[in-house]
């Protein structure tokens, strides 16, 4: 592929051996049901219109740029770019998880790393969903990196979860034995400001009876426990009816907690991710402490008025930056960059 025409620009995302099914995005199906929604990785295929695939050679035939994940072992990856290579597919790579934990469990292995910087050092480009994994990319290769914060359907009417009538407070966080999630810390700062409120708690508990446990320990006045995963658009119904999503996050995600509430129309307060730096500055955990976050989502909880136009800034900020149309348009330069 000499050129990437931006009118006709697909990409195809391909995850090899995953166990998401092949999925195709056109115009008028990203809120379809039963189908992966277009967030995460499936939102770099869902902006242009391209798919996701797992078997490579799907995604050869399709003829677009493929950006393939590193995933698990790497092993699959590796195997995947050789066939792109031999094939003539202008392909880069990204990692699948890139929160801070992740990346360091993944690469800790000197095998795995060593495959890593193979892989790495022989794509045409990188992708990344983070600035840190952009960072790791970049000590690895050098140029043709970019950090291309995964995008959301903000402009979509489809993906307009916005409420008027809201209260309480969503537990942004669900995992007890990940340490920098600090979910136990959240839990009690979301207790403090159900206190101070009055306004109940909304929390996803997926550890069972050791999470209810803790839940009952700390004493929650109001309280609602979901115990089950719900399909996505009802998990967004969810949070939608809640005034802030709360969290401590400190594991620098790409932030899809922070995309939900945009989504949403809502106000995500703490967490670190990449989507909270942009959309959210100032109501970020980045460089704030915990009693800071906590002054913050005491006022917003009082002030409707603030809270709105705290929502309102940040729905700006994501049309500018983080909209499908954005998405595009980063993916079609960065392609086009690599092929030139």
């Amino acid at each position: 592929m000499a050129s990437v025409d931006a009118e006709n620009f697909r990409l195809a995302v391909l995850n090899p051996a995953g166990r998401d099914p092949e999925q195709h995005f056109g115009v008028a199906d990203t809120a379809l049901v039963n189908v992966h929604p277009p967030v995460n990785f499936h939102a770099y295929a869902a902006c242009t219109g391209g798919a996701v695939f797992r078997d490579t050679k799907r995604a050869i035939a399709s003829g677009w740029p493929v950006l393939v994940l590193l995933r698990g072992d790497f092993r699959a990856t590796e195997r995947a770019l050789a066939e792109l290579k031999k094939a003539r597919r202008i392909t880069a790579v990204s990692l699948k998880e890139t929160g801070a934990h992740q990346i360091a469990q993944q690469l800790s292995d000197p095998t795995r790393f060593a495959r890593f910087t193979k892989i790495v050092s022989g794509a045409n480009g990188c992708i990344a969903t983070t600035p840190e994994a952009a960072d790791l990319f970049r000590a690895v290769r050098g140029e043709a990196v970019a950090f291309l914060p995964t995008p959301y359907p903000i402009e979509d009417e489809n993906w307009n979860w916005s409420m008027g009538n809201r209260a309480g407070i969503f537990v942004g966080t669900r995992e007890f034995d990940v340490p920098s999630r600090n979910h136990l810390r959240a839990l009690l700062a979301a207790k403090k400001l159900s206190d101070a409120t009055k306004e109940p708690v909304t929390v996803y508990n997926l550890n069972r009876r050791k999470g209810a446990r803790l839940l009952a320990e700390i004493g929650f006045g109001k309280i609602r426990v979901h115990e089950k995963h719900v399909r996505y658009r009802a998990y967004l119904g969810d949070l939608a009816r809640h005034k802030i999503v709360f969290q401590l996050d400190r594991s620098r995600v790409p932030g899809q907690v922070a995309g939900d509430a945009l989504l949403c129309r809502s106000v995500c307060i703490g967490g670190d991710g990449a989507i909270e730096r942009i959309a959210f500055p100032e109501t970020t955990g980045d460089k704030r402490s915990d009693d800071e976050l906590i002054e913050i989502a005491l006022r917003l909880l009082r002030n409707d008025d603030e809270r709105r136009a705290v929502a309102e800034r940040g729905g700006k900020i994501a049309e500018e930056k983080l909209s499908f149309r954005a998405g595009r348009e980063n993916l079609w330069h960065f392609f086009g960059q690599l092929t030139s």
